[in-house]
């Protein structure tokens, strides 16, 4: 395909002067071409990725390549409601709330807000997560300066959440950016560069490792994420609280309390938060299994009572998890331990952590 954008040129004294200084021919029309081939047809994909710098054509390759496409970055938002009614009226309130957590904006308290009151990294993930609901079946999403007004970290997190919804929903997303870190990141199903007119198939890869450092610490500790929970930010003082980093940052927390009822000695998880520009790529279940194995190696039973519907249904898939009591109220012999155990106005499941257990020497030191 050749693409050619054109506009008038009107001859202004200062136009005259600058072709007089740079030889520049006289010409009633400026006009820039593109030569493209993508041979997208050849095999089935889901996520592209446009790069390249400034001035290189990207954004108008794309339009002429998908003109139909759902645009990017952002529709009209409301005033004075939650981002909840700026989604499309037939989304139904479980996907909705499944959509947002799984581009990784798992904070309850935050949907209830306005949109334009939101960090730009939650705007640039309910962002995305609006782009997926609005597309309808077959149709590409064309997200223009994708994650250019985000830091890198939240760039980097928040490509690698996309791209695993993006494939799990059967869609398709194209990025159009000039950001090369997240490539690997997104893991796009082919490369365009317009500037060195360079297309690539590339082989899904597993994305750049997240290694997180593990430690006891403070209850004190809690106040960076007590306002990210999505129930409340009381943390009982007692806890045994562990804190999660990434090259040195604070990225998640961890509280666990003596379990309270029938049954061998054990420990439940109380309060686990991963920060906001860390969601959407497992580090809080990475978290909470970690500390499970602990309690595991120290001969104790590891529970884990939530109603988050994104944690529900990924403990649901995990191995490392297995559910003892299905989503439901508490039970009537429950109700007298609901401060310290279940709700009672919502539904909770409950799972016992099945995986293997730490090493005891390093539970031990974890323990501290």
């Amino acid at each position: 395909m050749r693409i050619t954008v054109e506009c008038h040129v009107e001859e202004t004294s200062r136009v005259q002067q600058v072709r007089g200084i740079f030889d520049l021919p006289a010409s009633a029309t400026s006009a820039v071409s593109w030569d493209v081939e993508l041979p997208l047809s050849e095999r089935p994909w889901s996520i592209g990725l446009l790069v390249g710098p400034s001035g290189c054509g990207k954004s108008t390759i794309a339009r002429h390549l998908w003109p139909d496409a759902v645009p990017g970055p952002q529709p009209g938002w409301p005033a004075t409601r939650s981002l909840l009614d700026g989604f499309p009226p037939e989304v139904p309130i479980k996907d909705l709330v499944e959509l947002l957590a799984s581009v990784g904006f798992s904070s309850p308290p935050a949907w209830l807000r306005p949109f334009h009151v939101l960090s730009t990294g939650q705007q640039f993930r309910v962002t995305l997560a609006w782009l997926l609901a609005a597309a309808l079946p077959g149709r590409t999403i064309v997200y223009d300066e994708f994650t250019s007004v985000v830091d890198r970290t939240v760039a980097r997190v928040g490509s690698a959440a996309l791209a695993k919804t993006v494939r799990r929903r059967g869609q398709r997303f194209v990025a159009v950016t000039c950001h090369e870190d997240v490539e690997e990141w997104l893991q796009p199903d082919w490369v365009y560069r317009p500037a060195e007119r360079q297309f690539t198939w590339r082989l899904l890869q597993r994305r750049p490792p997240i290694e997180l450092s593990l430690f006891r610490c403070r209850h004190t500790a809690w106040v960076a994420f007590a306002a990210h929970h999505y129930l409340s930010g009381h943390l009982v003082r007692g806890a045994a609280c562990f804190l999660a980093t990434w090259k040195g940052q604070p990225v998640a927390f961890s509280a666990w309390l003596p379990f309270v009822g029938r049954g061998p000695p054990g420990r439940r998880e109380h309060r686990t938060v991963t920060l906001p520009d860390y969601q959407g790529v497992g580090i809080g279940n990475s978290v909470s299994a970690a500390v499970a194995s602990m309690w595991k190696a120290l001969g104790y039973r590891a529970t884990s009572t939530t109603t988050h519907p994104a944690m529900i249904a990924a403990r649901c898939r995990s191995p490392l998890w297995r559910m003892h009591r299905r989503p439901s109220l508490c039970r009537s012999v429950e109700k007298k331990l609901r401060r310290l155990r279940h709700a009672t106005t919502r539904l909770t499941a409950g799972f016992t952590y099945v995986g293997p257990a730490l090493d005891r020497e390093e539970a031990k030191a974890l323990h501290g």
